[in-house]
């Protein structure tokens, strides 16, 4: 369900957690990527998409091309895009060798592909996405804000700026990524962002938001209580 406008998108590659997030209806929406789907012990990409599709057919769900050559980015992109109409196909904003995706950004998004432009961390990479997308072609612009508070860096202006980046392109949807913290949401939504992709785990913290303090508080106590006992400590 969304939260106060923003969406929640869950982050992950577990097929048993996203079979259950679906069915309690606590999100909008899925994304993945092939460092998530390797830990997840995924060896068959095309299996595991497919098995996913056969359950999730009436929410986004993002798959992305892990070639690191535009013209077989393309065919990946081309092919994943074909497996079912909710479906978005992650791109990077650049190869490995740092060269923009900008013209197969354009391609793609010109023959109504629905893309997750994804690893995107500067302003600058935000407003060559802006100029590459098609006006009509639905988009996610994916800003990995967790990341750039990994380098000391407040990303709440930068997610202001993306914003306003994207301002005319009324199809794009501004993401935040990587997302950290449960705190993060309401970043997210301080800063204006359509979407924040939560993991599992942080997802099942979010049950806590509106509990009160004091609450929690003795919750916690009583943790340190019970496992204390729980070890057999003696002094």
């Amino acid at each position: 369900m969304s939260r106060d406008g923003i969406k929640i998108f869950a982050d992950g590659a577990d097929h048993a957690s996203m079979m259950g997030l679906y069915k309690s209806g606590e999100v909008d929406g899925f994304t993945t990527n092939p460092t998530l789907m390797r830990k997840a012990g995924i060896t068959d990409y095309e299996m595991f998409a497919h098995d996913i599709l056969g359950f999730i057919r009436d929410l986004p769900v993002s798959f992305e091309v892990f070639s690191d050559e535009f013209p077989d980015m393309e065919r990946q992109a081309r092919k994943i895009a074909a497996w079912a109409d909710n479906v978005y196909v992650k791109v990077p904003i650049t190869s490995t060798r740092g060269e923009p995706s900008a013209e197969l950004i354009h391609s793609l998004s010109c023959d109504g592909i629905k893309l997750n432009v994804t690893a995107i961390l500067t302003p600058e990479q935000v407003c060559i996405v802006r100029q590459t997308l098609h006006r009509g072609t639905p988009a996610i612009v994916s800003v990995f804000a967790g990341r750039i508070a990994d380098t000391g860096v407040d990303p709440i202006p930068i997610m202001r700026e993306a914003k306003e980046v994207l301002a005319d392109r009324p199809s794009a949807e501004l993401l935040w990524a990587s997302c950290r913290e449960v705190l993060n949401v309401k970043h997210a939504q301080e800063a204006g962002c359509d979407i924040i992709t939560v993991t599992h785990d942080l997802l099942k913290k979010m049950k806590l938001f509106g509990k009160p303090l004091s609450e929690l508080s003795l919750e916690t106590v009583k943790m340190f209580h019970q496992d204390a006992l729980a070890a057999g400590f003696q002094l």
